[in-house]
């Protein structure tokens, strides 16, 4: 279960505090429960979902996670541009606590990336896609109560991609997702209940549909 208590979030600009991103924003994820997050761009979807995985903080409120929550799938805080894809996939295993199975973790992550030779590379060589790979592939090497997605499973060519939203499916029968995509087929694969962010505010719908209808009728015509 995830509790989000009166969550507000802004940022600091230039000119000193900016607008309100996310306004005294509560809601309940129950156990087992995939959400679907929607609105407009700029709306605070990925902010919340960051606040939700602990990547980032609210200026107000709090988060209970009362279960093991992903960051979000693909995140790449924390790579060094200098370390080959398996020093950064290790460094990751170990600051996650898995010292004892690092081999196991590094041959999945290995094959799932599918880098051949470049695993082996400075991550700085790598082109978008196979970076985008890489994230994915160390994201998947851990299991989480609650997988967090940002449009994740469109990463990378069209192979990767359809590799990524199966093993994401599978994960998702096993666990929960808390999912941000502009695709509503994409959603609907993964997510039953919706999440609505508009105006700083979250609107809650036990059905995925009715936070799709409450999107669209948001948008001009």
């Amino acid at each position: 279960m995830i509790i989000a208590r009166n969550i507000s979030k802004r940022y600091r600009t230039a000119h000193g505090a900016g607008r309100w991103v996310l306004e005294n924003v509560s809601f309940t994820i129950p156990p087992k429960l995939s959400v679907g997050i929607v609105g407009s761009n700029g709306a605070g979807k990925s902010t919340l979902l960051r606040i939700l995985a602990g990547v980032d903080k609210p200026t107000r409120g709090e988060v209970d996670r009362q279960c093991r929550v992903s960051w979000p799938l693909g995140f790449g805080g924390g790579l060094q541009g200098t370390l080959t894809g398996r020093q950064n996939s290790k460094f990751v295993c170990r600051i996650h606590g898995h010292e004892d199975d690092i081999p196991e973790r590094l041959a999945r992550i290995e094959e799932f990336a599918a880098l051949g030779k470049a695993f082996n590379e400075p991550i700085r060589t790598y082109s978008t896609g196979m970076t985008a790979r890489l994230r994915f592939a160390i994201s998947l090497a851990f299991d989480f109560d609650v997988y967090i997605s940002d449009e994740a499973t469109s990463a990378g060519d069209a192979s990767f991609r359809q590799r990524a939203a199966d093993e994401f499916k599978r994960r998702a029968n096993e666990a929960s997702v808390i999912m941000v995509s502009h695709d509503a087929s994409t959603l609907r694969r993964f997510c039953t209940a919706g999440l609505y962010i508009h105006g700083g505010k979250a609107h809650w719908f036990d059905n995925l549909d009715d936070a799709l209808r409450a999107y669209k009728d948001t948008l001009p015509r």
